[in-house]
């Protein structure tokens, strides 16, 4: 046991309570994927899971999606302002101004409560992106003007309370989807990674005791926050800013300005957006919580070392957002598109910014889009409806001592992609190509990664969108190095 009044800390015991922790978020996301029922989660494993302490700071989290993980924070810490959780409760939310990112990803908390105490001492969320929500289109990632039009919005409701189901709630939520079946089979496998990452929780604690278990909860958050602080410290104190383009919100046609300065002194940044444009009618305005998210991905890829992903990490970093800027967006902005397309261009202009400072270590622009498509139709074979949803991967861009990488997600995602075998047994339409765009990558010293191709015969009437980014202005090369060329939509 460690002295706690000398503040001394066994480091074996600190990676094994850091390895404890990140195993059972990991199991959660093993129990999610392999319950699941839509290909989005099953295959595709759009996803994430995190163990959080007893006021809502994240503890660990699993190796899933960036952008889900950065923000999950916001969303148990907004539960537990609004609810009284307590043993056998389970929160649903996944409204985008409350620590939500957009309304598929929906987010299921459950805090875990030991015998004989009735304040929770963990809590366990995940996140999964659901194939469809409601809204104006199939799939609900549409061209909206407004948060109404991309499905029904959840406020942190109790599915589960004192381990009894709401089942009017159940069944006021699948009645405003176009796949319920789909969609119940989904929450339950959320449901059930939360209970395995609860038990987990409970077995731990058994085993090492409550008040060990605290204290290296603690000492891990300390930990991460001395280890980023002096990853912050590598970089030369100054002031480095950088501005890049959205194509434009999907309504009108013109470019979306995102700026960022990032002020380094000593082991603490500052993220200022202040030269970024306004809220825009279209559907890439970005929330808050997405914002934070991809700050707190950039400075952990700054990190030599494999330090714990957990809430830590952000202690030294400000970050200054505007309200009603296409980074932190007001109600009812659409946002549907801000969550997998503006994350990857402030993620672009991040690290602009940090190529000034350390430009031997900082790679050129990847794809900066996530190619989301969706389709979504009857079909009459089977006499139901089918609501698909996919991102496309890209080029990674060029690494300063080797290529990209081709045809992979980058940066914000970080999902497998569907099987072309689990597609076609699944939906009404065929994968009639799919390959690497040879030649799509900047040439340099080392060239960019390159995108992919990827083509669909739909075999019956359905409604298909796409929300992508980078088809007019192309992902910037750095030290010389040629821009990546632009993706296309071809119907």
């Amino acid at each position: 046991m460690a002295d706690k009044k000398s503040g001394k800390y066994d480091p074996v015991k600190l990676e094994i309570y850091k390895n404890l922790f990140s195993s059972v978020a990991e199991e959660m996301g093993v129990t999610l994927g392999r319950t699941a029922f839509s290909p989005n989660i099953k295959e595709r494993r759009d996803y994430s899971c995190a163990v959080f302490d007893a006021k809502g700071m994240m503890i660990a989290q699993a190796l899933h999606i960036p952008v889900h993980l950065g923000s999950m924070p916001l969303s148990v810490q907004y539960a537990m302002e609004h609810l009284d959780m307590g043993a056998g409760d389970v929160v649903l939310l996944n409204d985008p101004y409350n620590g939500g990112t957009h309304l598929p990803d929906i987010t299921a908390i459950s805090p875990v409560v030991p015998a004989g105490r009735k304040a929770p001492m963990f809590y366990v969320a995940n996140r999964a992106h659901h194939a469809d929500v409601g809204g104006m289109v199939p799939g609900s990632m549409p061209l909206s003007t407004e948060i109404f039009q991309e499905g029904i919005r959840i406020p942190p409701v109790k599915v589960y309370s004192g381990g009894k189901l709401d089942q009017g709630l159940m069944d006021l939520l699948l009645c405003n989807v176009r796949t319920p079946e789909e969609r119940r089979g989904d929450l339950e496998a959320q449901l059930a990674a939360n209970s395995v990452g609860a038990g987990r929780l409970l077995e731990i604690l058994a085993k090492y005791g409550r008040e060990e278990v605290v204290y290296y909860m603690g000492q891990l958050l300390s930990y991460a926050e001395r280890m980023m602080r002096a990853a912050i410290r590598e970089i030369p104190d100054g002031s480095y800013s950088f501005e890049d383009y959205m194509d434009d919100d999907g309504i009108e046609e013109r470019p979306v300005k995102i700026k960022a300065a990032i002020t380094v002194r000593g082991g603490e940044a500052t993220v200022d957006f202040s030269g970024s444009d306004p809220q825009v009618r279209g559907s890439v305005n970005a929330c808050y919580a997405i914002t934070l998210s991809v700050v707190f991905y950039v400075f952990r890829c700054l990190a030599r070392i494999d330090i714990p992903s957990n809430s830590g990490c952000m202690a030294p970093i400000k970050v200054i957002a505007p309200t009603g800027s296409i980074v932190n967006a007001d109600f009812p902005s659409a946002v549907a598109g801000g969550n997998v397309e503006t994350s990857q261009r402030i993620a672009d202009v991040l690290f602009g910014a940090l190529a000034k400072a350390l430009p031997d270590r900082i790679p050129a622009a990847s794809s900066g889009t996530m190619n989301n498509i969706t389709i979504g139709g009857y079909d009459h074979a089977k006499m139901k409806s089918f609501t698909y949803y996919e991102t496309i991967g890209g080029g990674m861009g060029a690494r300063p001592d080797r290529d990209g990488i081709d045809a992979i997600h980058t940066h914000m995602t970080n999902t497998m992609n569907t099987p072309i075998e689990a597609i076609e047994h699944a939906y009404p339409f065929r994968v009639t190509g799919y390959s690497i765009r040879k030649g799509s990558g900047g040439k340099g010293k080392f060239r960019g990664g390159c995108g992919m191709r990827r083509e669909y015969e739909l075999l019956c009437d359905a409604s298909v969108a796409i929300l992508s980014e980078r088809r007019t202005r192309s992902p910037y090369g750095l030290r010389g190095g040629e821009a990546g060329k632009r993706g296309v939509n071809r119907l």
